[in-house]
């Protein structure tokens, strides 16, 4: 066993700011936990496989690099099999395998308000490899509108693929509301052209609109966004659409990850 102590943690990392999902599952801490890793490791006792595979990591940023290591790793276990320990480093080496592998990561997002205008929220709910796995709620506002809910959600998908391409997976989002896609798909095209203007007034909501359309634009080659129709019994959409009930519950401003159990059909209750 490896106790984790600053120094050892040097040896894996140049700043805090460079740690790899991968060390973190190596050491046991959530992605979601990611700001606040340094202290939740100091202190903790991790295996000998997991430690030397922190330090071969340290520097390595793309995944594939990452998964050349680990299957490196893994044959020179094999080669080691006179030892010990091997079953279980060979059992650790297959679940990380399986952790950091690529996935195929789906975006359901939604907003809602009631009464329209009034009290509004978005959620989004996230499946990978077909099952899901976050359900996030928030971005509360006393008088927003459908729309604005729609837009922060399908915004904040936006920011969610960023990071899961970053990580190698590929991404879909899947939205409900034809007026956000359009908003940032076809109609922000010429808006911008004519210095964000339209014919017949204002366009409303354009300060989400411009971010929404910044971010797509940087992500629009490697994600696909599709319009779904809403409450047609998938599960995704139904799941999203709960949790922008519950950001209005609580009238969470932030956007928070739900850290309830994912009892698929009691969230499907929330009313």
């Amino acid at each position: 066993m490896q106790k984790i102590t600053e120094t050892f943690l040097q040896l894996g990392i140049d700043k805090t700011s460079d740690i790899s999902e991968n060390q973190l599952i190596l050491l046991d801490i959530d992605f979601d936990k990611k700001k606040l890793w340094f202290d939740l490791a100091i202190g903790k006792n991790i295996s000998d496989a997991r430690a030397e595979l922190f330090v071969l990591l340290k520097g390595i940023s793309a995944k594939t690099n990452q998964d050349k290591i680990i299957k490196n790793y893994k044959n020179l276990q094999k080669f080691r099999k006179d030892e010990k320990d091997i079953p279980k480093v060979e059992e650790f080496v297959q679940e990380t395998e399986k952790q950091v592998r690529e996935s195929d990561v789906t975006i359901y997002c939604d907003g809602g308000c009631s009464p329209n205008p009034g009290k509004s929220g978005s959620g989004i709910a996230v499946y990978r490899d077909s099952v899901v796995s976050e359900l996030w709620y928030g971005l509360y506002e006393s008088n927003g509108t459908n729309n604005t809910a729609e837009l922060n959600a399908l915004y904040t998908s936006l920011l969610i693929a960023q990071k899961e391409l970053d990580l190698g997976n590929k991404v879909k989002i899947k939205c409900d509301s034809m007026y956000s896609i359009n908003c940032i798909q076809t109609w922000a095209i010429n808006w911008e052209k004519k210095g964000w203007t339209k014919k017949g007034g204002e366009i409303k909501n354009l300060d989400i609109i411009k971010k929404s359309y910044t971010l797509y634009n940087q992500v629009k080659n490697k994600i696909s966004l599709s319009h779904i129709k809403a409450h047609a019994g998938l599960e995704g959409n139904e799941l999203a659409d709960r949790m922008t009930i519950y950001a209005r519950k609580t009238k969470s401003i932030d956007f928070i990850k739900y850290e309830g159990a994912i009892d698929i059909a009691a969230i499907l209750d929330i009313s």
